[in-house]
């Protein structure tokens, strides 16, 4: 497909420029001020901002083993429509992929079905159980790193020797890090104002923070590259700034509803309910202050979707896990960056940049010869996001309800338009 996108504002090295861009046969093929529109089919954008492809590095697509929570063609779906022309895939799947066998089921699905890029993890150990390493070699090629997501490797020893063998295969270990004997049976929300409130029992902060700063030991030993995933307190992001400061090969993400909620917020509802818990306002405060200062280099969604069922009770009786895609860029848009608290080329960094970089996907820039994997934003867009509208075959948000004055306007991955295609705008006129 042949497209001249007219009339926007360009997202290029951290700024905006007026400029045109020609995308043919899935890359961009010009950008200059200027562009002859024979030949294409134009777009015009009408002021919009045209920016890389957003990228959300933790993403459950569910498929295969549980699609009845999600499949590969929802959960991309999904991530179109919010703006995401690429995705990591979290490996809590069934078959695991921890060899290539499971692994190939997941890659085969993802060929067939997947709507835009999608990149696998493969597990730490085998079927994530924590007590043997998967086949981390076979899978390297393969795969974005490796992750046990949804549990920590409780093993000082297994962590140790799954970051020497990573390192070799120059794969990152991307981290759930939650010391488990630290963990209350039982626990529903944050070991804060909320829990002492209601009665009810609580994951304290520690139990995350003191498995990162046993991980971040083990790259120092290592010299492993590591990821934190969805980190939450404030604890760890002061390890992590520190590690920076080290010179340690660290990174972290974390998620919309830790940089805009706390426990104070809560509701007994299942859609406030995840792992990570959302903590105090002070740990929501240092995450801001981390994404500001570039200790948190990624936000990434955890879209996790579960059945209505699975998430319809109150949060003792609701699993963990709520889905984001679709509503992630205008809730964060809105609540940071037009109040002022975060510069949208912070945000953009966060959500287009700093994931490509530190994961070595393609695309990032809107220049001659990059792939064509790009989305318009929309800054005048007001709505109010309503989850039974949602992609995702997950409904599970705290962000139902919420008005927000941004969307996402249209989605194109290796130069298709995968969402919003807005010459159908003009045709309407």
């Amino acid at each position: 497909m042949s497209l001249l996108l007219t009339g926007g504002a360009v997202f290029q090295d951290g700024a905006f420029h007026a400029a045109d861009v020609a995308v043919d046969q899935g890359r961009i093929v010009s950008v200059a001020p200027s562009l002859p529109r024979d030949g294409y089919s134009v777009i015009e954008l009408h002021n919009r901002l045209l920016v890389p492809g957003f990228v959300d590095v933790h993403v459950h697509l569910r498929e295969p083993g549980f699609s009845y929570k999600e499949t590969i063609w929802s959960g991309t779906s999904a991530a179109a429509a919010g703006g995401y022309t690429a995705v990591c895939a979290m490996p809590n799947l069934k078959p695991v992929p921890d060899c290539m066998e499971g692994l190939q089921v997941q890659l085969d699905l993802i060929a067939k079905n997947a709507r835009v890029r999608v990149y696998p993890y493969g597990a730490i150990t085998r079927g994530q159980q924590g007590r043997e390493l998967a086949d981390l070699a076979a899978m390297a090629p393969h795969v974005a790193g490796f992750s046990d997501d949804g549990r920590g490797v409780q093993s000082d020893g297994m962590m140790e020797e799954a970051m020497r063998l990573a390192k070799a295969l120059d794969r990152p270990i991307v981290a759930h890090s939650e010391d488990e004997s630290l963990l209350p049976k039982g626990w529903c929300v944050h070991d804060g104002a909320y829990a002492h409130a209601h009665g009810l029992t609580g994951n304290p902060s520690e139990s995350e923070w003191r498995q990162v700063e046993r991980d971040l030991e083990l790259v120092r030993k290592t010299g492993c590259r590591y990821h934190l995933c969805h980190i939450s307190t404030k604890e760890s992001v002061a390890l992590i700034r520190a590690a920076k400061a080290d010179g340690l090969p660290v990174s972290c993400e974390t998620g919309p509803h830790y940089l805009l909620l706390c426990d104070e917020d809560l509701q007994d509802a299942g859609r406030f309910r995840m792992n990570p818990p959302i903590r105090s306002a002070a740990d929501r405060d240092a995450l801001v202050a981390g994404l500001l200062d570039g200790t948190i280099d990624c936000i990434a969604t955890d879209h996790a979707p579960h059945s209505a069922q699975e998430k319809s009770g109150s949060l003792t009786e609701s699993l963990n896990g709520i889905v984001g895609l679709e509503c992630a860029f205008p809730v964060l848009y809105t609540q940071l960056v037009e109040t002022g608290t975060v510069p949208m080329e912070t945000l953009l960094r966060a959500m287009c940049i700093a994931p490509r970089r530190l994961f070595g996907l393609p695309g990032g820039d809107i220049a001659t010869g990059a792939p064509a994997d790009l989305t318009v934003l929309d800054l005048d867009r007001p709505h109010v996001i309503d989850s039974a509208a949602f992609r995702s075959l997950g409904r599970a948000t705290p962000f139902d309800g919420w008005g927000v004055s941004a969307g996402v306007a249209m989605t194109i991955c290796g130069g298709e338009i995968v969402h919003g295609d807005l010459r159908n705008e003009e045709a309407a006129v």
